[in-house]
């Protein structure tokens, strides 16, 4: 997803994955930051996959409140 307004000098991506974790749960994977650097990582972790994809849902549809665009990886 991105954020891009030139207007505000504001530059922005943000990533999110649900990848399976070592102890048969799941996690969400968030990356952010301003386009062109490393940025930020943060790891949640879910009792199942089910729950994590839910917590993603619900991001994604905050982020799109908040002016990010959904585009390819």
């Amino acid at each position: 997803m991105r954020r891009i307004q030139p207007s505000f000098n504001e530059w922005r991506y943000y990533g999110l994955s649900v990848q399976p974790d070592l102890f048969g749960g799941a996690a969400l994977v968030r990356n952010w930051g301003r386009i062109g650097t490393a940025g930020t990582q943060r790891v949640d972790l879910y009792p199942d996959e089910g729950a994590a994809v839910n917590a993603l849902t619900a991001m994604i549809r905050y982020r799109l409140k908040r002016g990010y665009i959904v585009t390819q990886p």
